[in-house]
């Protein structure tokens, strides 16, 4: 078992490094002078690869391990934090600019010889007077929720272990973006879990 769960982690190391290394501004500006306005697109492309692969070599791992035996209180309890999960993801999901995000504005812009899109200012409104990173907070319900299993608790812990390490990484970026208004933007709002209520009115 540690020695699948070792595997299982390396495959996760390799996403989050290869998501880190595709991130960076260098690799970025050296792939957008080769892409263009399709870098954008074949780095969530690329992405979404990975991942599978990445689920792919967790089946091949755990395909013979039997889901927990769960009391029914603990099963309720976990569907209820998938649904929670998928609703704050599809309520977060709603506050951005999801064709910018995938790359198709980029493809869609560049025909006309429009300049590149600029990053989004900083939001504050929505699920974000709650929390900084509201999407992750809903991955980490769906990944707990799914937690059914050997597999589904692997994913869970290298899921997890990947979006806050992954987040040290992307805060240090947003700093660099937005400056002092991020900074007491952190200051003020908790990163997953909104124990202060409402942060921000």
């Amino acid at each position: 078992m540690l020695a699948r769960q070792a595997l299982y982690a390396l495959a996760w190391a390799s996403f989050a490094a290869g998501h880190s290394l595709l991130a960076s501004d260098r690799v970025k500006e050296r792939m957008g002078r080769l892409l263009g306005a399709g870098y954008r697109l074949a780095y969530n492309g690329f992405a979404v690869v990975h991942f599978t692969a990445v689920w792919v070599v967790g089946r091949l791992l755990f395909h013979a391990s039997p889901p927990f035996d769960r009391p029914p209180w603990l099963f309720a309890m976990m569907v209820a934090m998938m649904v929670v999960g998928l609703v704050v993801l599809a309520v977060a999901l709603r506050g951005y600019d999801l064709a910018r995000f995938a790359g198709f504005a980029q493809l869609a812009a560049a025909p006309s010889g429009r300049a590149p899109i600029a990053d989004e200012p900083l939001r504050t409104d929505g699920p974000h007077r709650y929390v900084r990173h509201p999407l992750y907070s809903g991955l980490f319900l769906v990944l707990w929720g799914m937690a059914d299993g050997p597999l589904g608790l692997a994913t869970a812990i290298w899921g997890s272990a990947y979006l806050v390490i992954g987040t040290n990484f992307e805060e240090r970026k947003l700093l660099r973006l937005y400056g002092a208004a991020y900074g007491d933007y952190c200051a003020r709002v908790p990163a997953f879990v909104p124990w202060r209520g409402r942060a921000i009115a």
